[in-house]
């Protein structure tokens, strides 16, 4: 087994965690790898170094250390994922910084791999494709530059749904479901039951329920707004699109994988993460 790491060094505690990271699993006699521009802060405890690209073909676990963006960015590239958390909340953690001991479960190949559902936004801007993007967690099609609302027309496989007055849009996945659209009022859903959710962030407009779609529909969004609209996947750098323009979002054709080593439910997980929110 070959594990490459992943720390976000811009986290307060992430290069603390990461030692302590290289020591468990050298001790453990799990080969891993990082990257050979991080040599100088961890080439003191037994792992190998690389090019980014060759680490990432050559593992067979990806272990990223950070918060939620850190974990969906490493879960992005094909790998089973096991994320310790040097962040804050971190739903998509699999282990805390003290619970570096259950990596002995990886090593005895203890461990269950769940699947996630992924989404493809593919952005145009009324005769061409601009940019297409895989995301985890959401996408979020907003206002532009100017503070006010857009106007959306939300089409579903091809049919219309409704016109929105908003502030923006959020399609998520399950996963997502307790990122921006739990702070947009949006339901928590389980991920296990593959939908996607489609959530108006401060809609003028007596409706602006959540509304949930099989995972294998077809949403697209169109910009009616002369302002324009932008959209942004999984928090992503947002792309411009100009009125007329458009962005479809459907199921990726690839899942994400976790690795679970703890036998934690969904809910205890929930339930234990939105606790620190309340201290």
């Amino acid at each position: 087994m070959k594990t490459a790491i992943i720390p976000n060094l811009t986290r307060k505690n992430a290069r603390n965690v990461t030692v302590e990271l290289c020591k468990k699993l050298s001790e453990l006699g799990i080969t891993y790898v990082l990257d050979e521009e991080q040599k100088p802060d961890f080439g003191n405890y037994g792992g190998k170094f690389m090019s980014f690209s060759q680490m990432i073909d050559e593992c067979d676990i990806i272990i990223p250390v950070g918060g939620d963006g850190t974990i969906l960015h490493a879960a992005k590239f094909g790998k089973p994922v096991l994320g310790i958390n040097a962040g804050r909340i971190a739903f998509m953690a699999g282990l805390e910084p003290t619970e570096l001991d259950l990596l002995t479960h990886l090593k005895n190949g203890n461990y269950k791999t769940d699947k996630r559902m992924m989404l493809t936004a593919t952005v145009n801007d009324a005769q061409k494709e601009i940019v297409c993007s895989h995301c985890i967690n959401d996408v979020v099609a907003a206002r532009g530059e100017k503070i006010k609302m857009v106007e959306i027309a939300v089409e579903c496989d091809s049919r219309p749904i409704n016109n929105y007055f908003t502030d923006g849009i959020i399609i998520s996945t399950p996963t997502g479901s307790t990122a921006y659209n739990l702070s947009a009022g949006g339901p928590v859903v389980d991920p296990e039951i593959e939908s996607m959710l489609l959530t108006p962030v401060c809609t003028h407009s007596l409706f602006s329920r959540t509304l949930i779609f099989k995972p294998d529909a077809k949403l697209t969004l169109k910009v009616l707004s002369d302002d324009g609209m932008r959209v942004s996947c999984d928090g992503d750098e947002p792309v411009s699109v100009p009125c007329g323009g458009f962005v479809t979002v459907e199921r990726a054709p690839m899942d994400a994988e976790f690795i679970r080593i703890k036998a934690d439910a969904f809910h205890d997980i929930l339930n234990n993460k939105l606790a620190q929110r309340r201290l």
